[in-house]
C-alpha cells in the first residue's frame, strides 16, 4: 500500500489519498475548514438541504415578531407547536413516498377515517353494533386482504401490525382502552398503505390516480364510521392530551438530555470507528462543535417551554406533547433512513428506480413499505388533528390538510422528484406552514391572506427544488 501524502496532525489542506487495490480512499480527517468547504460545494452543486426552509423560518419569525409582540409569547409558541403537530406527523409520512418520486393524495382522508373508527370504538363500546354488519365485515375483509397482499409481497412488519388491529377488532379490546384504540387506528392506516403500495408497485398504476381514488373512497367510509355525526374526543384524557397537555418539566429536561446525549454519542462513535478503519472522519473538535450547537439550541428551547405560561393561580409549564412526540418519531425515522440498508435502498430507488432494480434492490417491496409508513403516520396525524379540532368530525382530514402536509414536506426540503429529503423536512416545513395562519390571526387578517401567502411560500420552495435539480445536472 503506497501513500501519496501523510495525513496532517489535525486538519490537512489537501485530502490524503491511499491506494487500496483499484480504489482510492480519502483518509483525511475532516476539520472545520473542510466541512465548511464541502457544505458550500453541496449548496453550489444543487443540494441546499434544509437551508432555504430554515432561512424562511427565521425570516418569517423575525417579520412576525417585529409586527406583533404576542407572537413570541410563551403561550403563542405553545399554541403554534400544537397547530403544527398534525401537519408535521402527516408530512413525516409523506416524506417517504416523496423520496420515491411518488405522491399520496389520500393521506388526509386516511387520517380522518382512522380517527373516526377509533372514536366510534371508544364511544360505542361495541364497534360492530355501532357501524353495522356491512361496514364492520367490509373493514374486516379489507384488513385480511391487505395482510395477504403484504405477505405475498414479502413485507411482514405491515401485515403484523394489521393482524394486531384485526385481533383488537374481533375481541373489542380497543373499545375500552384509548391506547389500543390508537393502535387500532394506526393498523387501519397501515392496511390502507399496503393497498396503495400494491396497486402502485405491483400493478403499475400511477400513485396520483390510486391515491386520488382512495381520497374519495375514504371520505365516504369516514361518514359510515361516524354515522354522519361528529364525535367529541375531549372527554378522553389521553386523546385530549395529545395537543393540549405538556410533559413534566423534569421529563422535558430528560428528553433533551437523551436526544442531545444520543446525538453526541452517535456522531462521536461514528468518527472514532471511521478513524480506526482508516477512513475519512470528523475531527473531535468538529464533533464537539456540532454537538454543542444541538445542546445550546435544544437547551434554550427546553428552558423556554418549561417556563410558566399560565395566568393567575393556574400554572402551565413544560414541553408540549405536540412537540415532543413528533420529534421523537422524527429521530426514529431518521435513524431508519440513514442507518439501515432499507433506508439506503429507498434513496436509491428515488434516484433511479430501474438502476436500483438491476442492482438487486427489492423495489416493489420497498415502495409498499413506504406507503405503509405514509398511511400509518397519516393515521397518527389524524388522531392529533381530531384532538386539536375537538373531535372526529365528518370533514376531518379533508380540505387543506393534505395540501398543507405535502407543502410542509416540500418547503422543508424534500424533493418532489424523489431521491432527496429527510424526516426533519416535515417538522421544519410544518412550522413554516403553521406559523403563517398563527401570525395572521394575531394580526386579525382574513383567511384569504393565509391561502395566498402559503401558496406563494410553496411556489418558492418548489422553484428552489427545481433550480437545485438543474444545478445538480449542470454540475455533472
Amino acid at each position: 500500500m503506497v501513500s501519496t501524502e501523510k495525513p496532517g496532525p489535525a486538519v490537512a489542506s489537501t485530502p490524503v489519498v491511499e491506494e487500496r487495490g483499484s480504489f482510492r480512499a480519502d483518509i483525511t480527517p475532516r476539520g472545520i475548514p473542510r466541512a465548511v468547504r464541502e457544505y458550500i460545494a453541496r449548496v453550489r452543486g444543487g443540494d441546499p438541504g434544509a437551508l432555504p426552509s430554515v432561512l424562511g423560518l427565521l425570516v418569517l419569525g423575525i417579520i412576525f415578531a417585529a409586527t406583533t409582540t404576542d407572537f413570541l409569547s410563551k403561550t403563542n409558541i405553545a399554541n403554534l407547536l400544537a397547530q403544527a403537530s398534525f401537519i408535521s406527523l402527516i408530512a413525516l409520512g409523506l416524506v417517504f413516498v416523496l423520496l420515491l418520486g411518488e405522491i399520496d393524495l389520500s393521506a388526509g382522508t386516511t387520517g380522518g377515517m382512522c380517527a373516526a373508527f377509533a372514536a366510534r370504538s371508544l364511544v360505542s363500546n361495541d364497534l360492530h353494533k355501532a357501524v353495522g354488519n356491512v361496514v364492520f365485515f367490509a373493514l374486516l375483509v379489507f384488513m385480511l386482504v391487505t395482510i395477504v397482499l403484504g405477505v405475498l409481497s414479502r413485507s411482514y412488519v405491515g401485515p403484523g401490525i394489521i393482524a394486531i388491529g384485526i385481533i383488537l377488532m374481533l375481541t373489542g379490546a380497543q373499545q375500552d382502552n384509548q391506547w389500543l384504540a390508537f393502535l387500532f387506528a394506526i393498523s387501519i392506516g397501515v392496511a390502507v398503505g399496503t393497498l396503495s403500495g400494491v396497486l402502485v408497485a405491483r400493478l403499475g398504476i400511477p400513485s396520483f390516480i390510486v391515491t386520488l381514488a382512495l381520497f374519495l373512497a375514504w371520505e365516504g367510509v369516514q361518514l359510515y364510521a361516524l354515522n354522519n355525526q361528529s364525535i367529541s374526543t375531549t372527554n378522553y384524557n389521553y386523546w385530549f392530551g395529545l395537543t393540549h397537555n405538556n410533559m413534566a418539566t423534569w421529563a422535558g429536561w430528560l428528553l433533551f438530555a437523551l436526544l442531545a446525549g444520543g446525538y453526541l454519542a452517535v456522531t462521536l462513535v461514528r468518527s472514532l470507528l471511521r478513524g480506526r478503519d482508516g477512513l475519512s472522519h470528523d475531527t473531535l473538535l468538529l464533533v464537539l462543535i456540532r454537538a454543542g450547537v444541538v445542546v445550546v439550541l435544544g437547551g434554550l428551547i427546553t428552558w423556554f417551554l418549561n417556563q410558566n405560561r399560565g395566568s393567575g393561580l393556574i400554572a402551565i409549564a413544560g414541553v408540549p406533547w405536540a412537540a415532543s412526540l413528533p420529534i421523537i418519531i422524527m429521530v426514529i425515522w431518521t435513524l431508519a433512513l440513514s442507518k439501515t440498508t432499507w433506508g439506503r435502498h429507498l434513496y436509491a430507488i428515488g434516484g433511479n428506480a430501474e438502476a436500483a432494480r438491476r442492482a438487486g434492490i427489492k423495489v416493489d417491496r420497498t415502495k409498499i413499505n413506504a406507503f405503509q409508513i405514509c398511511s400509518g403516520m397519516a393515521a397518527l396525524g389524524g388522531l392529533f388533528l381530531a384532538d386539536f379540532s375537538g373531535g372526529a368530525t365528518t370533514g376531518l382530514g379533508q380540505g387543506d390538510i393534505l395540501l398543507f402536509s405535502v407543502a410542509a414536506a416540500v418547503i422543508g426540503g424534500t424533493s418532489l422528484f424523489g431521491g432527496r429529503g429527510r424526516p426533519r423536512d416535515g417538522i421544519i416545513g410544518a412550522l413554516v406552514i403553521a406559523m403563517i395562519p398563527n401570525a395572521l390571526h394575531l394580526h386579525n387578517q382574513q383567511e384569504q391572506a393565509n391561502e395566498v401567502i402559503t401558496g406563494l411560500v410553496l411556489l418558492i420552495a418548489a422553484s428552489v427544488d427545481a433550480i437545485s435539480r438543474r444545478r445538480a445536472r449542470t454540475a455533472r
